[in-house]
């Protein structure tokens, strides 16, 4: 009994990791979105989003910051040391342009010399959040989740956000204090829509520890908190660095000329409610859905240069849901007759396919990592490399065996 309930453990645990391996596949998907890998995505002008990477090889610090998508991330730059940047919005591949000085793309080297709409920032050559390291960090020893803001789309540590990560934030999305304070009229939303702020205060990161404190501010009228805040900016130190609270004043400098009648933020101004304007802003699923779209809101977020936050598909999250999409699209048919077999097969077959999975993640695992080791690229051609020498290998030892049957 107790080996038959063995066996029913192992098998319940090998579906258990294919299931899982099905997720990480869909994942990965998620992340490419779809990305075409054997085409230059430069033909297509500034892609709404889409993986990116840098080559540190080609384009290293101190020189001009460069992208370049998927496939010349394969093409043209096997071998070389790359950054994952995961994705940003509205960039076009530089991949072959003056940022390369002679090196020319392998599969559109028609290029301007350069793309004058890209955005780029301190991720292009590897370095993150407000400390501005690499990720991961080997001088880092605290263990901490990287978050990425909406709007400059640069990752943050948790803890150098200057407010408590709330819980479920796969879910939601992040605006950094920054971005915040060079869009004021979103402290406003930030009141209404926003996860409610849990704020920390001074208190050394080697310490451990973290005190919470709510704001008097956020029970006040706004017009009384702009009063009391007119003649004395309040200095709040938030990670050890410097923060200011903005004065509520800020938000009506933007609702006095060319407002009109039902437009949702004066609304929310004339109700006088309000939060502190300090660290960086959580926002629900589907919040982009509660933000006004009237004639003088549009110019608003225009100006701000964040239209992009009407658009409900500029999210990552509907970036995501189209390549698992598409990938469900192609796959589907080609897993489920997998999953139904390993049900239909003995506990003695179940055990041996247990085996040979357990040693081929194993040798998997070995061979990726001298990959990462070096920087290096994965290609589909490597990934064919390996099974070809797992049936070369499994051929030797059938024929071995051969020689032990009795």
């Amino acid at each position: 009994m107790a080996a038959n309930e063995a066996d029913e453990e192992a098998t319940v645990s090998l579906v258990d990791v294919l299931e899982e391996d099905e997720e990480l596949e869909q994942e990965a998907s998620a992340v490419l979105g779809g990305s075409d890998s054997e085409k230059c995505s430069y033909p297509e002008g500034y892609v709404k989003r889409q993986a990116l990477y840098a080559c540190n090889t080609c384009t290293p610090k101190g020189g001009e910051p460069a992208g370049i998508c998927l496939a010349c991330s394969y093409k043209c730059h096997e071998g070389h040391e790359l950054f994952e940047l995961y994705t940003k919005r509205n960039f076009r591949c530089d991949c072959g342009n003056d940022k390369f000085g002679e090196m020319e793309c392998k599969l559109f080297p028609e290029k301007e010399k350069a793309n004058s709409g890209n955005k780029y920032s301190h991720n292009f050559f590897g370095l993150y959040c407000t400390c501005d390291r690499p990720y991961p960090d080997p001088e880092d020893e605290l263990p901490d989740e990287m978050i990425q803001c909406i709007i400059c789309e640069d990752w943050f540590h948790g803890r150098h956000l200057g407010c408590v990560v709330p819980e479920s934030v796969e879910l939601q999305e992040m605006i950094c204090e920054s971005c915040m304070n060079k869009s004021p009229f979103l402290w406003t939303y930030a009141a209404h829509v926003a996860v409610p702020p849990v704020l920390k205060v001074c208190k050394a990161e080697e310490e451990g520890k973290v005190e919470v404190e709510h704001d008097e501010e956020e029970t006040k009228p706004e017009k009384e908190v702009s009063e009391s805040t007119e003649d004395n900016k309040q200095q709040v130190e938030v990670n050890g660095t410097a923060g200011c609270k903005r004065k509520l004043q800020e938000l009506e400098d933007t609702s006095a000329e060319g407002s009109c009648s039902g437009c949702r933020l004066e609304e929310m101004k004339a109700s006088g409610q309000s939060r502190a304007q300090q660290g960086a802003v959580f926002w629900p699923s589907a919040w982009r859905t509660k933000l006004c779209s009237c004639t003088h809101c549009k110019n608003l977020f225009a100006d701000a240069g964040v239209a992009f936050l009407l658009d409900e598909t500029d999210t990552v999250l509907a970036y995501e849901n189209k390549g698992k999409t598409t990938e469900q699209a192609g796959g589907v048919e080609g897993r489920d007759p997998l999953m139904s077999a390993l049900n239909n097969l003995n506990r003695v077959q179940q055990l041996e396919i247990i085996h040979e999975y357990n040693d081929m993640k194993t040798e998997l695992k070995d061979y990726l990592q001298t990959f990462a080791a070096e920087g290096k690229v994965v290609t589909p051609e490597d990934i064919r490399h390996f099974f070809e020498q797992q049936q070369t290998r499994k051929r030797r030892r059938a024929n071995a065996g051969q020689y032990y049957c009795s």
